[in-house]
């Protein structure tokens, strides 16, 4: 069965941004002028997703408001004549998104769970809201590519450092045919040193139904909560289920340092904003040299 679902977790509470996220979502918090949930949207539909469905929190109305109809903006900006605005504001709006709230917050193998009477008896996309992939070929498009040939579940992995693989689901491969490799086990967030592979996780997952027998059981994993990790690494025990080193440049929103180098970087690419981006990194150079000498 081809893949036309995708779920979107947007229920975490964003501690890692406190104060900013007290009122609002995380992924509502802009990458200069785009939610990072508009990206992650963006992504599913340019990988031909049908029907997404987004599992939100308390306090996170925003994300519904920002994917619906704003018709005094819009019409303000029609009369106004400022059509690029109206386009971008317009564009988010034609998308054909279901919400549903996770009740208590138990993890991300839980907010998966949660959803599972929307995906029914398919295969199903999974986009996590901290990772923006960025590639001509969208990422979830490739794992897509290989379920249609597998059949099976696919995992999306890149390679970390190795003092990183505590921070990450770990896969330990069994072999590797090009890109796809067959998995023996999945750890979530391996100590440092104990990893079997520096192979992350990144956010991207195709999963067949069955992943939800397996979530089901609510067994509590790292951290006290239901870990999608956990779940994969049953289904693998009655399925295979593979992993793929997908092509593409990958951020990490989830955290500061990623986010503002995020941030940086699609600032860069924009032509309005680039040269004086350059010029102000280049006055702060000068001026640290200054100070040092």
């Amino acid at each position: 069965m081809q893949v036309k679902k995708a779920i979107i977790p947007a229920a975490g509470l964003g501690t890692r941004f406190l104060p900013a996220t007290k009122a609002m979502p995380k992924e509502m918090l802009p990458i200069v002028d785009k939610p990072t949930i508009q990206y992650i949207v963006e992504e599913a539909i340019a990988s031909g997703i049908e029907d997404i469905i987004i599992v939100t929190g308390k306090g996170k109305r925003s994300i519904e408001d920002h994917f619906d109809h704003a018709f005094e903006l819009e019409d303000t900006l029609l009369k106004k004549g400022k059509m690029d605005m109206l386009d971008s504001v317009m564009e988010t709006s034609k998308v054909e998104i279901h919400y549903i709230r996770q009740k208590q917050p138990l993890g991300l193998g839980h907010a998966i769970w949660s959803a599972r009477k929307f995906i029914g008896n398919e295969p199903f996309a999974v986009l996590l809201g901290d990772d923006i992939v960025v590639n001509d070929e969208p990422c979830l498009a490739q794992l897509m590519n290989q379920h249609e040939i597998t059949g099976k579940s696919i995992i999306g992995v890149q390679q970390v450092a190795d003092q990183d693989t505590d921070r990450y689901g770990i896969i330990d491969p069994i072999s590797v045919d090009g890109k796809l490799m067959e998995v023996n086990k999945f750890v979530e967030k391996p100590p440092t040193g104990t990893a079997p592979s520096n192979y992350a996780i990144m956010g991207r997952y195709i999963l067949t139904p069955e992943i939800f027998d397996m979530l089901g059981e609510h067994q509590i994993g790292a951290g006290g909560e239901i870990q999608l990790t956990d779940a994969i690494q049953r289904l693998n025990e009655q399925q295979s289920v593979y992993a793929y080193e997908f092509d593409g440049k990958r951020f990490d929103v989830g955290e500061k340092y990623g986010f503002i180098e995020t941030t940086i970087e699609f600032a860069l690419e924009r032509p309005e904003l680039k040269d004086r981006l350059m010029e102000l990194f280049r006055e702060k150079i000068r001026n640290e040299e200054h100070a040092n000498n």
